[in-house]
């Protein structure tokens, strides 16, 4: 075969940041802590090779092959097809007379060990190999120089034949966890890691440290175990998915709050909508998705913070239904578990969003949920400008809903991510006349003019209303406004008493 020849490793996710897959014919090295799904993932390589009609070779020094039935079991996989190499059903006898007897690795020596395992891959000469896992190696060879040049003979070994190995390794022969000499024998290396947070799921994430001769996609990728094997999330690089589109305005229906954003925002834009709880946020998106399915544009709500039914029923109170674009396929309301979802998983789904069912406007609500999230996260802000500049690139429309903390007067948000936005609507709460009455304005809209007065907004039975600047008060913005005019009536209740 050429050495060009690429293979797939039987993992979607895991392809995709191979640009393909792997090398074949070469070394490769799996490394991870237990639990962080090496043999999950070892076990669908060698799954695609059996697909393909190749033979494989599962050579296993710690687990016996019911051990990994089990595995396979629990994604309702089975064994057909592979051959699986045990040293503890090796050739000899034991004492009580069975055919097969059990030797354990610490009682034989590494040198037999080596030859057992040659024998067997020159009986199956297998097209895919996986050696699970290196750390029985060490406990055999007791000295680390002796365990380096068994892995290199190893490694010799397998060197002309048609094999694609991967080697296994639980990281447990050094004091750091990694084995360079081990790094630089293989031709690429793939590391699997476990995170425990201090609340909710582990999380767990990948990275390829090395592969040679290919163009990979570097830096750490979040993955998780499921049920019928490893979803493995790419990184998302924005500028990998441009698309063009048509620049034109979205409408949200409601004339008064186009006229804020000079005709409405540009798609491919972003739009922060902030203030205190209960000002409306959510209401404000959730018109221009309506105006966006009547328009018969597929849109999607990631909902973090409020159950379904009770975001539905609010919407219907507002004259809203909603309802109606959801049964009818072009609105989805995804709800989000903030303890259970990595930062790569939520990219993952709004691409599946975008790509596959073709959405032109996304909501996420809230960005505290989104936080909640991803507690220990680093590059938080960093993923979320990514994020934002894919759906940019693919001409989608995005809310992101930003509740912050107070009421009145001077308020704060745990996420800036104004800066990161292309328009941002301010809300804001203010008494006038015995009453709790609402504000908002456009403090910035990088797609084009925007309306630079504070009007008053109202949402009642009839949707939502805008009303005149309210020009005879100062420090609204402040939430703590102050009357300055002799009369200037504020907006009244519809006809009909909504």
């Amino acid at each position: 075969m050429s050495e060009f020849n690429i293979i797939s490793t039987g993992n979607v996710g895991l392809d995709a940041i191979l640009k393909g897959g792997l090398p074949a014919n070469r070394l490769y090295l799996l490394e991870g802590a237990p639990g962080s799904g090496k043999t999950t993932l070892a076990l669908e390589f060698l799954r695609e090779g059996v697909r393909l009609g190749e033979p494989v070779l599962y050579i296993t020094l710690s687990e016996t092959r019911d051990e990994l039935r089990v595995v396979a079991a629990s994604h309702g996989w089975t064994l057909d097809g592979f051959d699986v190499f045990e040293l503890d059903s090796a050739d000899g006898v034991f004492g009580d007379g069975r055919e097969q007897s059990i030797i354990h690795p610490w009682e034989m020596e590494l040198g037999e060990t080596i030859r057992l395992i040659q024998d067997e891959v020159e009986r199956i000469k297998p097209s895919r190999v996986v050696f699970d896992s290196l750390s029985e190696m060490r406990l055999l060879a007791q000295d680390p120089l002796r365990y380096r040049r068994q892995v290199l003979a190893l490694k010799q070994f397998f060197s002309g034949r048609d094999s694609t190995v991967v080697l296994v390794d639980d990281q447990t022969g050094s004091a750091d966890g990694r084995d360079a000499h081990l790094h630089s024998l293989c031709h690429g290396v793939i590391t699997l890691e476990r995170l425990t947070l201090d609340f909710g799921a582990a999380r767990r994430r990948m990275q390829v440290q090395k592969l040679r001769g290919i163009d990979f996609t570097a830096g750490f990728h979040d993955l998780m175990i499921r049920k019928g094997g490893v979803d493995i999330f790419p990184r998302l690089i924005a500028a990998d998915h441009h698309a063009d589109y048509a620049d034109d305005m979205v409408q949200s229906g409601v004339t008064a709050v186009d006229e804020l954003l000079a005709g409405g925002p540009l798609r491919g834009t972003s739009i922060l909508v902030t203030g205190p709880a209960g000002s409306g946020k959510t209401t404000i998106a959730l018109q221009y998705l309506y105006a966006a399915c009547e328009r018969g544009e597929p849109s999607t709500i990631f909902e973090f913070d409020e159950r379904i039914g009770t975001l539905m029923s609010r919407a219907k109170a507002f004259d809203l239904d909603i309802a109606r674009h959801v049964d009818g396929g072009c609105m989805v309301i995804q709800q989000i578990d903030p303890a259970e979802i990595s930062p790569g998983e939520f990219a993952a789904r709004v691409r599946r969003e975008v790509e596959e069912r073709g959405v032109r406007m996304i909501v996420i609500d809230s960005l505290n949920g989104y936080m909640a999230a991803m507690p220990q996260e680093q590059q938080l802000l960093l993923q979320m400008h990514e994020l934002l500049s894919y759906l940019s690139q693919r001409g989608v429309v995005t809310f992101l809903i930003n509740p912050q903390h107070g009421l009145v007067g001077s308020m704060s948000t745990n996420l800036n991510i104004s800066y990161v936005a292309d328009a941002v609507i301010l809300l804001r709460f203010f008494e006038a006349g015995g009453r709790v009455r609402k504000a908002i304005s456009v403090i910035k809209n990088r797609g084009g003019m925007h309306e630079d007065s504070i009007r008053e907004f109202r949402i009642d039975r009839g949707g939502i209303r805008v009303g005149d600047p309210l020009k005879a008060f100062k420090g609204v913005l402040t939430g703590t406004p102050e009357y300055v005019g002799s009369e200037s009536p504020l907006m009244e209740d519809r006809v009909g008493g909504a």
